[in-house]
């Protein structure tokens, strides 16, 4: 906990470059322990993320697809009945 405050304090005195550059160095630090997925085990990761990734874009499209056309014929609607309307 000590080290901790005295971290915080000397990061309160440091200017906010000083204070930026110094988190930086320290947030690469923490990622290069960081043990990454990789080998054979993670080949089925990828292929699983991809294949959800094609689900979202389909549904998207087909959701899409449906609003413009229930967009195209409300529209299509309205233009008549407002012709209708008009003398």
């Amino acid at each position: 906990m000590a080290v901790v405050k005295e971290k915080e304090k000397k990061l309160q005195e440091d200017s906010v470059g000083t204070q930026s550059l110094r988190r930086l160095h320290e947030t690469w630090a923490e990622l290069e322990k960081v043990v990454w997925p990789g080998g054979p085990e993670f080949d089925g990761i990828v292929r699983e993320t991809s294949r959800l990734t094609m689900v979202v874009i389909g549904v998207s499209t087909a959701i899409g697809f449906f609003l413009f056309l229930s967009d195209s014929l409300f529209l299509t609607l309205y233009t008549l009945l407002v012709k209708l309307v008009q003398p």
